[in-house]
């Protein structure tokens, strides 16, 4: 049980607050929030309503999930100008999507530290998969693809769109779409999305 004041202190941040609104602005549910996080839902039900307070490896968890860093959940208004680092050795490579027997493709957060971002950027590397195993997904705003390496396919709308190295595409994110390496080369490519 904690004292008054670590209380008080702790719900100053908010943290329950911030972590809502970015989940309702990702429009994540607190099931598949679980799912991505490895915590039960209502746990994460309970640091949302201020009702307990994360330990720092459970809000990491969290904060690894949406692409932030802990000082997302601690910062106040900035005072200097913003500037955030990451270095190779410190990104954490995930799937894309938990829990899944096989992967179309792994990514890292490329802007994680950054807070009050307007789009993400991660570093992407697509598997070979056949195009029937394929699982669409959507987001809203836009997305930004540059391959690095190899040749993508974008599965989108009835047609796959090959990218080579250093071709690009830009498009709407509502639309379901599907990634996956064409050919036997390794596959590598940077993806931007809006917040």
């Amino acid at each position: 049980m904690l004292s008054k004041t670590l209380h008080d202190g702790l719900s100053d941040y908010g943290i329950g607050d911030k972590l809502r609104a970015m989940r309702l602005k990702k429009k994540i549910g607190l099931v598949e929030l679980g799912q991505h996080t490895g915590l039960s839902p209502a746990l994460l039900s309970k640091i949302e309503r201020g009702r307990m307070f994360p330990t720092l490896p459970t809000l990491l968890r969290i904060a690894l999930v949406f692409g932030v860093g802990l000082e997302f959940f601690f910062a106040g208004s900035r005072e200097k100008p913003l500037v955030a680092i990451v270095r190779k050795r410190d990104r954490v490579q995930l799937p894309d999507r938990p829990g899944a027997r096989e992967a179309s493709f792994h990514f890292e957060s490329l802007d994680y530290p950054a807070t009050e971002r307007r789009f993400n950027c991660y570093y992407a590397e697509f598997e070979d998969m056949p195009p029937e195993r394929l699982v669409p997904h959507q987001h809203p705003g836009v997305e930004f693809i540059y391959t690095i390496h190899g040749a993508l396919a974008v599965h989108m709308d009835g047609a796959a769109h090959v990218l080579g190295p250093g071709d690009s595409m830009y498009f709407d994110s509502s639309v379901p779409h599907a990634y996956r390496r064409s050919g036997q080369r390794t596959c590598s490519a940077v993806v931007v999305t809006t917040v």
